[in-house]
């Protein structure tokens, strides 16, 4: 399946590639905001010299531990990384890539992240992986050790967050990171004015969702992680869109709530069968929860799809090997990610790129019709 259209998106603060602008530059943008303090001030906020505080930001010897984690912290709360960032690429020993994905574990991650890494080993770059647990707060401390770290690109796979303080707290230190010269991609999330792969999820929802509707399902429970990732609102809107055109209202369809994993997908099964006890169909937001609904229903001896069709999201690998095999909605995972470190190596365009990936429903055996009462 081939890379999606390139769609423009917002007009970004410096068009220009990060080769095209001088150092002092570099260090004039990341100065024109309050939160961007020269050395000096580190120091002087952690009561040590000068040297002792470059010495702990650059991890030489000669600083207590205790000293080298008071100045860091210092720094990262005052948005210093960024300088030590801009150092570093002024000197072109810059050869790293981070990633940020939610769940390591989830195979739609890991097959985002072997399609960085194919991209990276292409190139002679490697690769530093960090893991959020879909908490913005661990997302944001990991964003900044990347920094530290002087990496010059960085890829955020995975949802954002509806959260808007959250968001604007990682978007400043994208923003702090970008100004110093290094290049962001974005996947699966579409607030910030970054360059962004984005995946069909509300279309393929809506295609998912329509299928079981086609099929005679009229009570139907979906299962999802929290509503406060926008990936899950994104989908719910394709699911929402399907019922509308069938003239179901949104009411009569329950949506249950737990963890965006395998066990997750356990809980929220459980709970249909308890609270929603004539359900015909689970319609998981993504694979995992769909594998989880799977074993649950097994283990009640209740036989998929003749007493419930279960639908998943994305078509991690294992999905077609399932028993039954799991109809679900198709995203290119592998090629999303190395699309997102093709366009971060590129140089930074007049605006935004944004490139969407197709979603394909692919139907299997876990879907059927409705048993006759």
């Amino acid at each position: 399946m081939g890379v999606g259209k390139e769609v423009p998106a917002r007009v970004s603060r410096d068009a220009r590639p990060a080769d095209q602008r001088t150092h002092h530059e570099d260090e004039e943008s990341m100065m024109t905001g309050a939160a961007a303090p020269r050395l000096v001030d580190i120091a002087q906020s952690a009561g040590v010299s000068v040297a002792t505080a470059s010495r702990a930001l650059s991890g030489r010897q000669g600083v207590s531990t205790a000293v080298a984690e008071r100045v860091k912290e210092i720094a990262e709360s005052l948005g210093y990384i960024g300088n030590v960032h801009a150092r570093s690429l002024a000197g072109g020993t810059s050869s790293s890539v981070g990633l940020v994905v939610h769940e390591v574990a989830d195979p739609y991650f890991s097959e985002i992240a072997s399609g960085v890494m194919r991209v990276a080993g292409r190139r002679g770059l490697s690769v530093q992986m960090c893991h959020s647990g879909r908490d913005p707060q661990i997302e944001l401390r990991q964003l900044r050790t990347l920094i530290a770290n002087r990496v010059g690109v960085i890829v955020v796979a995975g949802s954002g967050y509806l959260d808007a303080e959250a968001e604007r707290s990682i978007h400043r230190e994208l923003t702090r990171f970008t100004q110093a010269g290094g290049r962001v991609v974005a996947i699966g999330r579409h607030q910030h004015a970054t360059d962004a792969v984005l995946p069909a999820n509300t279309d393929g929802a809506q295609a998912v969702t329509r299928h079981l509707l086609a099929l005679g399902h009229r009570r139907v429970a979906v299962v999802t992680g929290s509503l406060g990732l926008t990936t899950v609102a994104d989908r719910l809107t394709g699911v929402h869109r399907a019922l509308a055109e069938a003239g179901i209202p949104r009411e009569e369809v329950p949506v249950v709530v737990a963890p965006f994993t395998r066990d997750g997908g356990k809980t929220a099964t459980l709970e249909v069968l308890r609270e929603h006890p004539g359900s015909t169909a689970v319609l998981a937001l993504n694979d995992d929860m769909a594998i989880g609904a799977l074993s649950v229903l097994r283990s009640r001896s209740l036989r998929v799809p003749d007493d419930m069709s279960v639908t998943g999201f994305d078509d991690v690998p294992v999905a077609a090997d399932l028993s039954p095999s799991l109809t679900t909605v198709r995203l290119p995972m592998q090629q999303m990610g190395e699309k997102a470190l093709e366009l971060a190596l590129r140089p930074a365009a007049k605006r935004p790129r944004r490139v969407v990936m197709p979603a394909t429903l692919v139907e299997r055996d876990s879907s059927g019709p409705p048993r006759r009462s």
